[in-house]
């Protein structure tokens, strides 16, 4: 799904120059000790915090909507018959001993083939799309669990660590199912979350399963043709009541993350409000986008001209978040998944436009 926007907008308006040093390689010590840029878009300005100062930068009664997916092991190296090596990656398990995976390195492979890991052989079924049905020696989630390496992003350019398999994590993980970590809530640890409930800020939880494709770049120069790589949410009934009493009480609605973001938004395309249910979503947000139910958005830094980045552009206007984009470069800020965090304020208040 395509959200509306100007169609004239192209994949380079949303270009940036980044030093490739600025590209976060390890985890800070502390999760909660990252910088924090707060972007008030409707005043135009930002400035320089401490993800520690978060409680104060939000009010009493605000509530944050976290993303509980967890990240599962999902890359496997494999054996051809011929001796050939091939990587896969896990997209989504399918069911008991079913999976679909991206195939690399994957030259001279048909359906029927058989491929040797180290939990035993995998059976290719045939292709779907861009991906491989594969069927596993065992369930698919404890198959991968035992046998995986964690999917580091392939920004990062090192080998993975037995740490990457607790700091590659948010504290709120409970539903298996992602490839890819949900990493604004990687900035989250046991005293900031005491000190947001000491504040009276509330929490709540949705499921976004954020699949490889996150990390593809556009292969369109126009936004409008774009189609988004699917993926599958929930809503639960309690954060939809959650939600609702925070509208009554007139307190913000926070995403923590583009994939919360994306996932209230999804569920609220039905026209009739946020309701309780699970899905597949491809909506698309870039800038044009009229937002339904977040007031605030915690994210960390994103790709040049990736659809992340265009979704944040979509809430705090392109030249905007661009400018302030340049800012971090200048100030040295720690770029992408084990990054920095930004704190986003709307262009205007959404609290009037979509009330429930």
């Amino acid at each position: 799904m395509i959200a509306h926007g100007p169609i004239e907008l192209k994949r380079t308006d949303f270009d940036f120059a980044l030093p490739p040093e600025l590209i976060a390689q390890e985890p800070l010590a502390v999760r909660s000790a990252s910088r924090l840029l707060r972007l008030d878009a409707g005043h135009g300005r930002w400035d320089d915090r401490q993800m520690r100062e978060l409680p104060q930068l939000l009010e009493p009664g605000d509530l944050l909507v976290f993303n509980d997916t967890r990240v599962l092991p999902a890359r496997l190296a494999a054996r051809k018959p011929t001796g050939g090596r091939i990587e896969l990656l896990l997209e989504r398990p399918l069911g008991e001993r079913r999976a679909l995976c991206q195939l690399r390195d994957s030259k001279a492979v048909r359906a029927g083939m058989s491929v040797q890991t180290v939990g035993g052989p995998l059976r290719l079924l045939g292709r779907r799309g861009e991906f491989w049905e594969v069927e596993l020696p065992s369930e698919t989630v404890a198959f991968f669990e035992t046998h995986g390496e964690v999917p580091l992003p392939p920004y990062i350019r090192r080998p993975v660590r037995p740490t990457d398999r607790e700091r590659y994590q948010s504290l709120f993980a409970r539903a298996p199912g992602a490839v890819a970590a949900p990493t604004a809530s990687l900035h989250f640890d046991a005293p900031l979350l005491e000190a947001l409930a000491g504040r009276g800020i509330e929490r709540a939880a949705v499921t976004l399963h954020v699949g490889a494709g996150t990390f593809q770049p556009l292969r369109t120069e126009q936004l409008a043709t774009h189609v988004m790589h699917a993926e599958r949410y929930a809503v639960p009934a309690d954060t939809v009541a959650a939600i609702e009493q925070a509208r009554r009480r007139g307190s913000r609605i926070v995403a923590v993350g583009t994939t919360v973001a994306r996932t209230l938004e999804s569920a609220a395309q039905g026209g009739a409000g946020l309701t309780p249910g699970a899905g597949e979503t491809r909506l698309f947000i870039y800038p044009g986008y009229r937002f339904r139910l977040i007031d605030a958005l915690l994210t960390n830094f994103h790709l040049p001209q990736s659809t992340l980045l265009m979704l944040v552009a979509a809430f705090a206007g392109r030249e905007l978040t661009l400018a302030a984009y340049a800012h971090a470069v200048r100030e040295r800020y720690r770029f992408f998944s084990y990054g920095d965090a930004m704190l986003v304020f709307p262009a205007r208040d959404h609290r009037r436009e979509h009330a429930a």
